[in-house]
């Protein structure tokens, strides 16, 4: 397990929606435990693949109250139209919250880093987790959904982070013959 940099609104990465996964290795097994371990460590109640260079449909979750897990091709779905609204932050948009309209419940069928199926359900702060990393997936951010004089005021904060405009964090290039994607 290896905390990783986590890339910061402006990459690219974070805007390209990632492979599914196919090959449920060590490789996966590594990435999950990486980024569990740079969730924990920033920290955060989710991660996604994409926020640490990797693009491929895989996030962790850590919600104290509500659960803890990884989720690799999930797919979700709403059992109600109720929703929620609350606040919301990103570890790649570190120190900044807005609210945010996401369901209030969802259920995310997917699987595990063995390949085997599991689902995931969740209501309140873990349905908006889930939602916010799926997001991630798809190449979504959290200000993206916001409304438009929210968004603005988001993007305005943005530019005036201290953070915003680094540059990208030096990634490792993965030993594996496609480069840490699903083919």
């Amino acid at each position: 397990m290896t905390v990783q940099p986590i890339r910061l609104f402006g990459d690219p990465v974070l805007r390209t929606a990632a492979d599914v996964v196919v090959d449920f290795d060590k490789q996966l097994r590594t990435l999950v435990a990486d980024l569990a371990e740079t969730m924990l460590d920033a920290p955060g109640q989710g991660l996604a693949a994409p926020q640490i260079g990797v693009g491929l449909r895989v996030f962790t979750y850590h919600v104290v109250g509500e659960g803890t897990g990884h989720l690799v091709n999930p797919v979700l779905h709403f059992p109600t139209d109720e929703e929620q609204d609350g606040p919301e932050g990103c570890l790649s948009i570190p120190g900044l919250t807005f609210d945010c309209r996401r369901k209030a419940d969802v259920v995310a069928h997917g699987q595990n880093m063995y390949g085997d199926p599991i689902t995931v359900e969740g209501a309140a702060m873990l349905a908006r987790c889930v939602q916010h990393e799926t997001d991630h997936l798809d190449g979504v951010l959290f200000v993206d959904r916001l409304d438009a004089a929210t968004r603005k005021d988001a993007m305005k904060a943005i530019r005036e982070a201290n953070w915003a405009g680094e540059p990208a964090p030096t990634v490792k290039i993965s030993p594996h013959p496609t480069l840490g994607r699903a083919l």
